[in-house]
């Protein structure tokens, strides 16, 4: 008989509580420093908390790794009847958390922490994969295998509307921000090979890039999984939102169009007019899917 397995995540994965509930999702919060204080990402603060002492303040906040200590804690916690644990965190090429939960699993039996190469629903789609697997009867070993492997396929992208929070973070100059706004160009940021890059850049109103983008995201039909896409945001207008889970629906026949909150990772990083649209692909992405 297998063991009962437990599948887990740290809070970047950006699943709503809905999915969280429905797969039985337990969820370990980032840390996130704001002002003088630390606070748990979803617990004791939200998005809409950041851009509020953003606007009063100016400053942005600093997430931190999930430390050794709080992942064994974490991990004995799950462990203590028996489980197995599979447990995701957000690409180690982005934190620290990875390396230090796989040194916190090494002390435990049945804890396989499995590097999502990516952030926000983009490891998302590989929690849910996991539990799915799980209810199929897969032994945890060979789910974290298999999710492994599938990481490499997650196509994860987001569009920013303004540059004013990458360059605040430090991630683009204040020059290239002021000429990117000054045009009106709004940037995709994808995730390949567990790091952001910078990809397509679209001019004009946002809400039409968002249509011209899930066109070209889209656009290789044959090579997508249509299980299930994510329309990711942090924080954009509702009728926005729903234009663009709409173009989804009219362009591709997927099982599944989950819309959900952006948590204080994405948020704190671009800002809140951010949105993406992130699903899984048949073949690997460094074979030949273009950006």
């Amino acid at each position: 008989m297998n063991k009962h397995i437990i599948i887990s995540s740290d809070s970047t994965c950006d699943l709503s509580q809905e999915l969280i509930d429905r797969y039985q999702i337990r969820i370990l919060p980032m840390g996130v420093s704001l002002g003088d204080k630390i606070y748990r990402d979803g617990v004791d603060i939200t998005p809409d908390d950041i851009y509020a002492h953003h606007e009063k303040t100016g400053q942005l906040p600093k997430t931190s790794a999930i430390n050794v200590v709080e992942n064994m804690v974490y991990f004995e916690q799950l462990t203590k009847n028996g489980s197995a644990v599979i447990h995701f965190t957000i690409s180690s090429s982005m934190s620290s958390t990875y390396s230090n939960a796989c040194v916190a699993a090494e002390e435990l039996e049945d804890v396989y922490v499995v590097d999502g190469k990516n952030l926000s629903t983009g490891n998302g789609l590989l929690v849910i994969a996991a539990a799915e697997m799980a209810q199929e009867g897969m032994e945890a070993k060979e789910i974290a295998r298999k999710v492994s492997e599938l990481a490499d396929c997650v196509d994860a992208s987001f569009v920013v509307d303004n540059l004013e929070y990458l360059a605040k973070g430090g991630r683009c100059s204040a020059v290239t921000a002021f000429g990117a706004n000054l045009l009106q160009l709004k940037p995709c940021i994808y995730v390949k090979n567990g790091a952001m890059g910078v990809g397509k850049k679209y001019r004009g109103k946002y809400e039409k890039v968002l249509l011209s983008y899930v066109a070209d995201r889209l656009a290789n039909a044959e090579d997508i999984c249509l299980d299930r896409v994510f329309v990711t945001h942090a924080g954009c207008d509702p009728k926005v939102v729903d234009g663009v889970a709409e173009a989804v629906k009219n362009t591709l026949p997927f099982k599944e169009v989950l819309v959900t909150r952006a948590g204080c990772t994405i948020s704190s990083h671009c800002g809140a007019n951010t949105l993406g649209v992130l699903f899984i692909r048949k073949t690997l992405l460094d074979k030949g899917v273009a950006y």
